[in-house]
């Protein structure tokens, strides 16, 4: 029962999570999108109210005219709508997600244990200090150098090396499934630290010294645009990391954790592609088409680099002359599936409902059993059992010569 009440669970923060996170990028690239397209003011008075920039648009059969003041409007409106509960949101179904799947299941959904051979109370812990660390080390390398000359590349520079060393050290350190999905959570924390520790009380400040009529600090503006931009830059690599999960070649390659950084690296590209797009179309700078070239490239090299060799089987040659693969006992694959995985899916735990120590259920199950043990690999999780190569192409002989139980 256990397992099927962290299954509806699961559904229902995954399905809250996905609304709450649309909902989050969405306003977020519209802004985004909305900085990069304001043109200054051609009405007379809404340049004596300060306005510094404007936008048409149209949508959904109606006209609309956003503004923004360079600094305060002439007067606060009753109703001030603030963008931060889409972020908090999106971080607590998220973060209640990864304790469900994840951390409640340290040992299965965690460890790895030819990796490393940890307990799950350890797992858990560095799980964790993953994402507050990163937030640590993330937000110093901000208020160091992001006031420098040049700050904004150097800034950029560390973040960059500061991602590349965490994806190491988590797929190097936990299971791969759960490495791509730490990295993606550590940088989806920062990003709503952002909202929570620097872009909203700036803007709270600015709010209140505006209603006392006391003179505004840009500072705040510069600080949450920063971490604004920051934000924008982060979504697509998070993103692909949260996505990745339902994808086991990409977390199961060898050299997982450079996979997973060249992927980030190529969201990102592209993501800058999108960003200036918008000051193109207004002559403000030249054509960004060569960062859309770049994440594509640098997709298309790790579909290339990751591309599976040609399988080599065995086979045996009847007095024919014509070869064909001998064809696997249920006897023989029986001693396997219960050695492996009976201890999941046996009498005692059938895990997602998932039973095969009977002739009629491994059949039943049988596709699936190919699928998850034999193509992408993926089951036993994380290899807790200890199932070889040979035992592996052995279940694949079997289904593949019809699966029988007979």
């Amino acid at each position: 029962m256990e397992s099927y009440y962290l299954d509806w669970a699961n559904l229902l923060l995954r399905w809250v999570h996905v609304i709450t996170a649309i909902a989050w990028i969405g306003s977020s690239f519209y802004f985004v999108f909305l900085d990069s397209s304001l043109t200054p003011p051609v009405d007379g008075d809404l340049k004596k109210q300060g306005v510094s920039g404007e936008l048409w648009a149209v949508h959904g059969g109606g006209f609309y005219h956003p503004v923004k003041f360079a600094g305060a409007p002439p007067q606060l409106p009753k109703h001030l709508h603030w963008f931060y509960w889409e972020s908090y949101s999106t971080w607590l179904t998220g973060f209640s997600l990864f304790t469900v799947t994840y951390l409640w299941n340290a040992s299965t959904y965690l460890v790895d244990k030819s990796l490393m051979n940890w307990s799950s109370g350890a797992a858990v812990s560095v799980a964790l200090a993953f994402l507050v660390v990163f937030w640590m080390a993330y937000d110093g390398i901000c208020q160091i150098f992001g006031k420098r000359k040049g700050g904004d590349a150097i800034v950029g520079a560390l973040v960059a090396v500061l991602v590349c060393a965490a994806s190491w050290l988590a797929c190097h350190w936990f299971a791969g499934r759960a490495a791509f999905l730490l990295v993606g959570a550590m940088m989806a924390t920062t990003m709503s630290a952002n909202v929570f520790f620097w872009i909203i009380p700036g803007q709270r400040t600015v709010v209140a010294d505006i209603k006392a009529g006391r003179p505004i600090d840009p500072i705040h503006g510069q600080r949450g645009k920063q971490r604004s931009v920051h934000n924008t830059y982060f979504t697509l690599p998070v993103l692909f990391a949260m996505l990745s999960n339902h994808y086991s070649f990409t977390y199961t390659h060898p050299q997982n954790w450079l996979v997973l950084v060249l992927m980030m690296l190529a969201g990102a590209a592209i993501r800058q592609f999108f960003v200036l797009r918008h000051g193109y179309l207004l002559g403000r700078n030249r054509h960004p088409v060569g960062y859309a070239l770049l994440g594509l490239v640098v997709i298309v090299g790790v579909i290339v680099w990751m591309k599976p060799l040609p399988a080599t089987t065995s086979v045996a040659t009847h007095a024919d002359g014509i070869s064909a693969k001998p064809v696997i006992s249920y006897e023989k694959v029986q001693a396997v599936i219960a050695q492996r995985c009976y201890q999941c899916h046996g009498a005692q735990v059938q895990m997602k409902n998932v039973r095969l120590d009977s002739p009629a259920d491994l059949k039943l199950h049988a596709p699936m059993v190919y699928q998850q043990a034999v193509v992408t690999k993926i089951m036993p999780m994380n290899n807790a059992t200890g199932i070889t190569e040979a035992e592996r192409a052995l279940i694949g002989q079997w289904f593949e010569g019809g699966a029988p139980v007979q």
